[in-house]
């Protein structure tokens, strides 16, 4: 019986469409474009509201990302809420440039829902001060987001009414999502459980990928209990 011939297939290439493109043609050229984050309007309203506080505009596969001044985002969460109905924030995040000036930003998604339309704004935080006005005043949904973004990078939000860690304890040296934070974690900065009922606290919890003999697990050591 002949066997049919099944030629393996190259795997297919996805096209790449989000790269820097002209505004007028952001949309109409790429396929993941969606005309919810067109907002020009939306994004001259804030210009003329704000003044030279509005640090740049980029449009970037589709989408609106407007910097403004540090010191201005609270007036400009209020702008954009109270006057042009954005009542939704979708999200606060941080992100570590890694540069030598304004290393890190922090950026918030706002959304109107009625109108379907959504905005990005960004402001720069400076090593030599970590701060950035809360906007909980405004969308007190940003509470937890905020503090997620101190816990992972160490930027504080002033006038926060609970600037606390939220994951990793208040004792914790380190700010995990800064780039120089190794992928292995500190060994020692924070001590795990034990793997065993007669064990100690564990300082690694990789400690194989760092030349060091892992903790025996409980089922190990059953398995040896059993065996004695």
């Amino acid at each position: 019986m002949a066997v049919a011939d099944n030629p393996i297939k190259a795997p297919k290439t996805l096209p790449f469409s989000f790269v820097p493109q002209e505004p007028e043609t952001a949309v109409a050229n790429n396929p993941h474009a969606k005309a919810s984050t067109q907002v020009a309007d939306i994004v001259k309203a804030l210009e003329s509201e704000l003044g030279d506080a509005v640090h740049e505009t980029v449009v970037y596969a589709g989408e609106h990302t407007v910097r403004v001044a540090r010191d201005r985002i609270e007036d400009a969460c209020r702008f954009l809420k109270e006057a042009l109905g954005f009542l939704y924030l979708v999200d606060i995040g941080g992100s570590d440039r890694f540069t030598e000036d304004d290393r890190y930003e922090v950026f918030y998604n706002l959304v109107n829902i009625t109108e379907g339309k959504r905005i990005r704004l960004k402001v720069r935080v400076d090593e030599s001060d970590m701060t950035v006005r809360t906007v909980t005043g405004v969308y007190p949904a940003a509470n937890w987001n905020e503090r997620e973004c101190w816990d992972m990078f160490g930027i504080s939000f002033e006038g926060h009414p609970d600037m606390r860690r939220m994951f990793m304890p208040e004792d914790f040296e380190y700010y995990p999502l800064r780039k120089e934070f190794p992928l292995l974690g500190v060994p020692g900065s924070l001590p795990l459980p034990p793997q065993a009922p007669t064990g100690t606290l564990t300082p690694d919890p990789f400690p194989a990928a760092h030349g060091h003999k892992p903790p025996k697990s409980f089922e190990e050591v059953k398995i040896e209990e059993d065996k004695g």
